[in-house]
């Protein structure tokens, strides 16, 4: 009887906790100025509703909720506003702040957005933040002052994250203010992610001491602005350049001993990246042709090159990397054309383990070329101790002599035993006859070979071989225009004919098929 009777009074107790949380939170999410601890009528503190727990648990509490719950829940008592107030992220986007279910033009949601952050922030106070995150889109009309205003409420000292993605048509407006991370603000960020701004550091900023990421996409800044940035930031172990269009120098001094990953994308005015990091390892690089400077002791281990628009990526890989970056043991090759085939080198890639070739063709290119894809096994011979290699070819507008009907002039060269090559794979496999020597050579020297993976349809995932689109959410393949399709019928024709009677028992063969039903075609292979 009296457990009952305690029941039924805690159920009473908890209906008039519910009753006083709606009433209070049918407002607007947040009141239009700070939020204080008195929230009665009669200014009386308000107690805490739900169970006494530590301060600590209810600041863990509400870093798990949403943010604009979260927000919402301080309006009811001075123990949640304080726990609010200790939450470590802040991310400011249409989704986190209920936007776009509830507003419809684009107007009412810029309205609402700045609104929504002054209030947020202006009842945070920006203590404790750890993470800061804020999406601008066009339509917002954020002006210069206003996001000022917000960097200065939410970076303080302790904070470690901090994003600010901007839209395109601040560039080159807007300045960030370096003086946001002054007074110790800026020692404790980890990441750093600036977009569609200009950055203008001095020689002596000293202040992102603690910095181990920093990506930049489409910031105005210079080389000796980037060098000012970085200079002092010892424990930085990652760089990502995008569409920064004022660099035209990259210089990473010696003193960064943690750095190791470079990244560089369309920087279209950069002639030069140089770097004495002594353990960088990991360097992508997308855009034109540079000069890329290692230094003798280089340690670069994975080196991704693309070339936006100039050709030969692949010939220029063979004939000057060996010397760059003598260490290289991941090497991924992006070529949209190649008019020079690969030449015989004496310089050796003593330690490269994983070759991946991508080569498309350049359709300006007035001259046809037909490029010999057997003279790949130039990097074969130069790579001793390869044991995986990937080719991918877009055979779409490739010009080829096709092997099928004459294998009676197949090249042989001098067979070099390639004994530690265990995986080939080929996306985009066609009836070249110089392709067709390519495999027949891999298939008689390599030695240790395991599998051989050959496809027919270029960037497309194999699925059972049979039924591609089995293994595509849209139930369909991708589209294909006829000249490939046919390709791949003929290239199937040549895999069956030649390839597959080659095979060594221990080898594992896997072949790519056109799709029996998005590929469907009458062809005549003769």
């Amino acid at each position: 009887m009296g457990m009952l009777s305690l029941n039924c009074l805690m159920l009473k107790q908890e209906r008039r906790q519910r009753q006083r949380f709606q009433a209070r939170t049918k407002s607007p999410l947040l009141s239009d100025g700070p939020i204080t601890d008195d929230h009665s009528q009669a200014g009386e503190r308000s107690t805490c509703l739900g169970p006494h727990l530590p301060e600590d648990i209810w600041c863990l509490i509400h870093s798990l909720m949403p943010l604009r719950d979260s927000a919402r829940s301080a309006c009811v008592s001075g123990t949640f506003l304080r726990s609010w107030r200790c939450r470590p992220i802040l991310t400011f986007n249409e989704e986190t702040l209920g936007l776009k279910k509830k507003e419809g033009q684009k107007s009412d949601i810029a309205k609402a957005f700045a609104s929504r952050v002054d209030c947020i922030l202006k009842n945070h106070l920006g203590t404790c933040v750890k993470i800061l995150e804020i999406v601008i889109l066009d339509y917002y009309k954020v002006n210069a002052c206003h996001l000022n205003s917000w960097l200065k409420s939410a970076i303080r000292p302790g904070i470690e994250e901090v994003t600010i993605l901007l839209p395109a048509k601040q560039i080159p407006e807007y300045i960030f203010p370096c003086s946001m991370f002054v007074d110790g603000c800026g020692n404790s960020i980890r990441y750093l992610h600036l977009s569609y701004c200009t950055l203008r550091p001095t020689v002596e900023f000293d202040h992102l001491r603690s910095l181990t990421k920093l990506h930049l996409f489409e910031v105005l800044i210079t080389g000796d602005e980037l060098g000012c940035l970085i200079s002092s930031s010892f424990s930085l172990e990652e760089l990502e350049l995008r569409c920064c269009w004022e660099l035209f120098c990259l210089k990473i001094p010696f003193w960064l001993e943690r750095f190791s990953c470079l990244r560089v994308d369309e920087c279209n005015k950069l002639q030069v990246i140089e770097s004495t990091a002594p353990n960088l390892s990991t360097v992508e690089f997308f855009g034109e042709p540079v000069q890329l400077m290692f230094g003798e002791s280089s340690q670069v281990k994975n080196l991704m090159l693309e070339y936006s628009f100039e050709p030969n990526a692949v010939n220029y890989a063979i004939t000057k990397l060996p010397s760059i970056a003598p260490h290289l043991e991941t090497l991924i090759l992006y070529s949209t054309c190649e008019r020079v085939n690969t030449p015989i080198v004496a310089d050796k890639f003593l330690h490269l383990k994983h070759l991946d070739i991508y080569i498309g063709d350049d359709d300006d290119e007035p001259v046809a070329f037909v490029y010999d894809y057997l003279s790949l096994v130039a990097f074969f011979d130069a790579s001793p101790a390869l044991e995986s290699f990937t080719l991918c070819v877009d055979p779409d507008d490739m010009k080829h002599d096709s092997v099928l009907g004459d294998t009676s002039s197949i090249r042989q060269i001098p067979r070099h035993s390639h004994d530690r090559l265990k995986k080939v794979q080929v996306n985009g496999f066609f009836s070249a006859k110089s392709m067709f020597e390519l495999i027949c050579h891999i298939i008689e020297t390599a030695t240790s070979l395991e599998s051989l993976m050959l496809d027919c349809i270029y960037g497309e995932e194999m699925g059972d071989g049979t039924a591609r689109c089995s293994a595509s959410k849209f139930g369909k393949c991708r589209r294909r225009s006829k000249r490939m399709v046919l390709e791949a019928h003929k290239a199937l024709s040549v895999i069956n004919k030649y390839i597959v009677g080659r095979i060594p028992s221990a080898v594992k063969l896997s072949v790519g098929k056109p799709c029996s039903r998005c590929h469907a075609i009458d062809v005549d292979l003769l």
